[in-house]
């Protein structure tokens, strides 16, 4: 998808305009109809991203790219429900849990409704929605049956693009160094991910890896098959993304995509952690290239880990965007 076909997509938003009507979902046959779960497939993009568009997400989690990366992490099913989605992980049969349903509030009934149904037709006595937003918490506000419970690791960090575009002020003095430092003594070129260098860069993930460790931290090795899938599939998936090449060879690479009508959501970053200033350069000139126009970026959460919780914070975010976990307690 283009920039500009992007642009396009955030004024139908604005304009309050979208593809499909509830009713619409009804009569398509193949859309699975709660309690019948379906496995998340590439052939079921536009359907359900037309569901989170229609909502207008804040949450990382929620766009069809990030879902479909990471569904052998969490074994993704969807259903619909009158005008909610459904999304439900099933990766561990003794203890699934839901999203948040997605659609219209308010979604008092609906919350009770999944809840419920682990409760009372799975024996899934600590069913759970996990990282509701801020929209969801308002609308449960009152219903005596939840109890709620911040998810602090999964908190996304959100940026004002100026920010990370201009990297204006003291407190981005280090950001700039770095990335002056690097551009002085070393020749390199931005390129577009496409079809060219999508197998460089599986190979360079590959030696991140080594770099790494993937394979002893379950984080790393599961971001390592997201990331699998994602450079598979990209032709298909809708996210923008570039890449570093120095000497003919890929040393980082991102992509993304936008999240909401304001804000862009960047689902991977990567960079050789041996050549000093990648990181914030790769970072900078992919935000000015694709998102000047949005007033936000989401650079996704820190998952509990120290280093990439001051990573995120060096960059000095507008906001964190709240999750949280919510139990029935009737």
């Amino acid at each position: 998808m283009t920039n500009s076909q992007l642009a396009d997509e955030a004024d139908q938003v604005r304009q309050g305009q979208s593809k499909l009507s509830p009713e619409d979902y009804l009569i398509i046959p193949q859309v699975p109809r709660f309690p019948e779960f379906r496995p998340l497939s590439l052939e079921d993009q536009d359907i359900i991203r037309d569901f989170l568009w229609k909502y207008q997400p804040r949450t990382s989690e929620l766009t069809f790219t990030n879902l479909f990366i990471w569904r052998s992490r969490y074994e993704w099913h969807w259903a619909v429900d009158k005008e909610w989605l459904i999304l439900q992980s099933t990766k561990d049969a003794k203890n699934p849990f839901f999203l948040q349903p997605i659609g219209p509030g308010p979604r008092v009934e609906i919350v009770l409704k999944i809840l419920r149904w682990l409760k009372e037709e799975k024996d899934i006595a600590e069913g759970r929605v996990e990282r509701a937003d801020k929209r969801l918490l308002a609308e449960i506000t009152g219903a005596s049956v939840f109890q709620v419970e911040p998810s602090r690791e999964h908190f996304d960090y959100v940026y004002r693009s100026e920010d990370l575009i201009s990297l204006r002020g003291m407190k981005y003095h280090a950001k700039r160094n770095y990335i002056n430092r690097f551009e002085s003594g070393t020749d390199y070129q931005l390129v577009h991910l496409s079809g060219e260098n999508l197998e460089q860069c599986a190979e360079f993930e590959e030696r991140w890896c080594g770099f790494r460790r993937c394979e002893e931290d379950l984080n790393l090795s599961g971001e390592w098959e997201a990331i699998r899938q994602a450079l598979a599939h990209y032709q298909r998936l809708k996210v923008e993304g570039e890449a570093i090449m120095i000497d003919g060879r890929v040393e980082a690479f991102t992509f993304g995509e936008l999240l909401n009508a304001e804000t862009a959501v960047i689902h991977i970053e990567k960079a050789n952690p041996e050549i000093p200033g990648l990181y914030p350069l790769i970072n900078q000139k992919y935000c000015e290239k694709y998102w000047k126009k949005v007033s936000y970026i989401n650079r996704e959460q820190d998952l509990g880990e120290e280093g990439l919780r001051k990573a995120k914070l060096s960059y000095h975010p507008d906001h964190l965007e709240e999750k949280h976990k919510i139990r029935l307690i009737e």
